[in-house]
């Protein structure tokens, strides 16, 4: 944190080029290299200047000032753009590597960004999954993200785990106290409950956020030569799947995405369902219905005269069931295919700007413990079990849910919670 940092902000090969530099000796260190007396000027500035080496003009830029703690890294920051010769940002980052900057670690600004306390872990991750999002859906996750959305979810359980500790804290360390009224116990297990349900309802979308993320699995199910590889291909709009007449033709399942309506679908074309002989096919079709088992949406695939495929499919699955080689519907010619792809997008999870979806494994995997660890203070107040124990439990689902964000627990905040809210000192 004590080192000045220079790094290429954008990717080469375009008509412009941003230089970043953050740290104690930014200021300066551009100073050095072009006209302006960066240590001077007002912050939030544009100015117009040459960077130079030595006598020679390497490129006319414009150098943007940012003042500490107001600037993304919450350092003083100074933004270079110059045009995007590979020379030219070359040897810019060269000048100021030699007047006491370092090249910045991959990540190394959002880093700073979050220890100077700009923003929280979890919306540290939200910036790569925004750098990553590839539609419109994944886009609106990790912004809602970026702007503390699942920060502030976190928070309102956080104060009334606070709530719940201080209660408990005021139990154990007041107990000798006749004269202090603690809540009731069947007080705190309403509470403890709520906090459980918020824990869950948040833990429950991650299905829904890793399908969004991920691409929405949608499988193809049917008989061989119903159509199953055409309908992919029509789909696609290319010729990704072998189509033949020979029963048995695609014998593992072949996967692609397109773009529908904002949202990422990924399509698995899978062997046709039928009993055969074949040991290499039945590996097949038992790969078929395992796809589907994992499938958010089922296309089942039939064509007259024969039965649609039986196979199990759950609640929490859309089936679409369509008829090919029909007047209707036939994927050889792309008829009926643009009104499937507005079922499909009718079929897919929807979210609006108020829901907290999670997307991130790191983030899920905590409010499983989370979950586990709430229980057993559910469970130990349905028992009566001693104030301590449920502390120690309490005490760890914060630290779990600290995690996500980056934070922690103090005692100092329980200590100042308890007399922020309970009248202790008549």
């Amino acid at each position: 944190m004590n080192d000045t940092i220079c790094a290429l902000a954008t990717a080469p090969g375009g008509a412009l080029g941003i230089i970043r530099v953050s740290g104690p000796c930014a200021l300066s260190a551009v100073s050095s290299i072009c006209s302006v007396c960066c240590d001077t000027v007002a912050a939030n500035t544009i100015h117009y200047t040459h960077i130079t080496d030595s006598s020679d003009i390497i490129d006319e830029v414009m150098v943007s000032i940012f003042r500490a703690p107001h600037s993304y890294t919450g350092e003083d920051s100074v933004e270079i753009s110059c045009h995007g010769s590979r020379y030219i940002l070359n040897k810019v980052l060269e000048l100021l590597v030699q007047y006491g900057c370092r090249m910045a670690n991959p990540g190394e600004y959002t880093q700073r960004a979050y220890l100077n306390g700009k923003m929280d872990l979890s919306q540290a991750e939200a910036v790569a999954d925004l750098i990553a999002s590839t539609n419109k859906a994944t886009h609106h996750l990790a912004i809602s993200q970026l702007r503390g959305g699942i920060s502030s979810e976190l928070a309102t359980m956080r104060e009334q785990l606070l709530k719940l500790t201080s209660l408990l804290e005021l139990e154990l360390d007041f107990s000798d106290h006749e004269d202090l009224e603690f809540a009731d116990r069947s007080e705190l297990l309403e509470l403890a409950k709520t906090i459980d349900n918020h824990i869950t309802h948040l833990a429950n979308t991650f299905q829904t956020g890793n399908a969004l993320k991920n691409g929405i699995p949608v499988a193809i199910v049917g008989a061989p030569n119903v159509g199953k590889s055409t309908l992919l291909n029509a789909l696609l709009g290319e010729e990704r799947a072998i189509v033949s007449d020979i029963q048995g033709t695609t014998r593992d399942a072949i996967e692609d995405t397109i773009l529908l309506g904002g949202i990422t679908f990924r399509f698995i074309d899978t062997a046709g369902i039928r009993h055969t002989d074949d040991q290499i096919e039945n590996l097949g079709i038992e790969r078929s219905i395992a796809a589907a088992r994992r499938a958010r949406i089922i296309l089942m695939m039939t064509e007259p005269g024969v039965p649609y495929p039986d196979i199990p499919t759950n609640d929490d699955q859309t089936v679409i069931r369509i008829e090919n080689k029909t007047q209707a519907f036939q994927a050889k010619y792309g008829i009926g295919i643009e009104a499937l792809k507005q079922q499909l997008i009718a079929a897919a999870p929807k979210t609006s700007d108020s829901d907290i979806i999670i997307t991130n494994a790191r983030h899920y995997d905590a409010l499983v413990r989370a979950h586990e660890a709430i229980l057993r203070v559910i469970n130990g107040l349905e028992m009566q079990v001693s104030g301590d124990l449920l502390s120690e439990d309490l005490r760890l689902v914060l630290d779990i849910l600290a995690e996500i964000t980056g934070t922690q627990i103090t005692p100092n905040e329980v200590l100042e919670n308890i007399f922020k809210h309970f009248c202790v000192g008549k």
